[in-house]
């Protein structure tokens, strides 16, 4: 029983061998006593004076070989002890490596399985979930990496440890374990950058699309506003309607660059629309999808180029009109003017009378 090779296949039947071993210590303990009063009670007849049955040295003799076999016993119930307690340190080891490998696995299929959302919202969201992920990874690379280093020192242990045949296995299925779980947390860490990078270029692409509707939406407002048919009813009101509408103006010429500037923002993005979300499957739907998401980006943007232009050309004219409709009500000022000035002169006139007096004439005659 002492000198089996058999440490256990996995954990739970090395945990089965180390009861079997406990019983077996107990029984050798029990048995320790036993002997060592059989041998008390032998040396006592190589002690006789006298008659003897036996040679006194065959007695110690035997006692001596007993008492070895029962050293012997225990050196190999403490080899075996220390095989199985390395056993099982092994497996549970090994058995830490499947928990956190398995772990990986779930974390590479969610990855596998996740898009980019569908528009900025769901993007947001989906962000929010990876920075939750990879602090998840933070904290389990720092277990990972000391149970990488436990690994290494029960490596070392397997090695220097039990036989030389078993001890070789057990370093060699440990190595080959330590190298595959290093592969796969390799490939997990390359699959969470590669998500997050796509996962900001997608924002980049959503929020580029939210900031061309914003746009529109505004130019769409302004388009309002420039083709108003309201221009004032006096010189008063069109001339603050025309301060006004130069300020629409300023606002316009504000925005010509980012107008400008859509064009070549989107011919950045949709650059990278091949890479930006597709799953690491074939995900032949997803990229499907991008494409047209990307396409109708394109077409927003030349919506709001369009859009742009038509305002710019409106509410031209609309300052032309206001203009205009600011010249003509001056006119009616002056116009209104002229006509009081002709009726007090035509009044004055209707009630001019002629002096009697010299003095008084000859005022009359400098008004005249």
């Amino acid at each position: 029983l002492l000198v089996s090779k058999d440490l256990g296949k996995h954990l739970l039947e090395v945990e089965d061998l180390l009861q079997k071993q406990s019983l077996l210590e107990a029984d050798i303990s029990a048995q320790t006593e036993r002997v060592q009063a059989l041998n008390a009670a032998a040396l006592k007849f190589s002690e006789l004076e006298g008659y003897q049955p036996c040679d006194p040295q065959v007695i110690c003799n035997r006692v001596s070989h007993v008492r070895s076999c029962l050293e012997e016993l225990r050196e190999l119930a403490g080899a075996r002890r220390r095989d199985l307690e390395a056993s099982r340190q092994l497996w549970a080891f090994l058995q830490e490596l499947e928990e956190a490998e398995a772990w990986m696995r779930e974390k590479e299929q969610i990855l596998a399985s996740k898009g980019c959302g569908r528009d900025l919202g769901s993007a947001l969201a989906l962000s929010g979930q990876h920075r939750t992920m990879l602090g998840e990874l933070g904290g389990r690379r720092a277990l990972l990496h000391q149970a990488l280093q436990r690994g290494e020192r029960l490596q070392a242990l397997q090695r220097g440890g039990g036989s030389a045949a078993a001890a070789g296995a057990a370093a060699g299925r440990l190595r080959q374990r330590l190298r595959e779980v290093r592969q796969r947390w390799k490939k997990l860490e390359e699959l969470t950058g590669l998500h997050q990078r796509r996962l900001r270029r997608a924002l980049a692409f959503y929020q580029f699309a939210a900031d061309a509707d914003d746009l529109a939406a505004w130019l769409q407002d302004l388009y309002r506003l420039a083709s108003s048919d309201d221009f004032g009813h006096d010189d008063h009101s069109s001339l603050a309607l025309l301060r006004q509408h130069r300020g629409l103006l300023q606002q316009l010429e504000k925005q010509r660059g980012a107008v400008l500037a859509l064009r070549e923002q989107v011919a950045s993005l949709t650059a990278s629309a091949g890479g930006r979300c597709s799953s690491p499957g074939p995900g032949s739907e997803t990229r499907g999808a991008e494409t047209a998401a990307a396409v109708d980006v394109q077409i927003r943007v030349v919506e709001v180029e369009q859009l742009y232009g038509e305002v710019v050309e409106v509410a031209l004219l609309r300052q032309q009109w206001l203009q205009d409709a600011l010249a003509v009500y001056k006119m009616f000022g002056e116009v209104h003017a002229c006509e009081v000035w002709v009726e007090e002169k035509e009044q004055w006139l209707r009630g001019m009378e002629v002096p009697e007096e010299l003095d008084e004439v000859e005022v009359v005659q400098h008004r005249w």
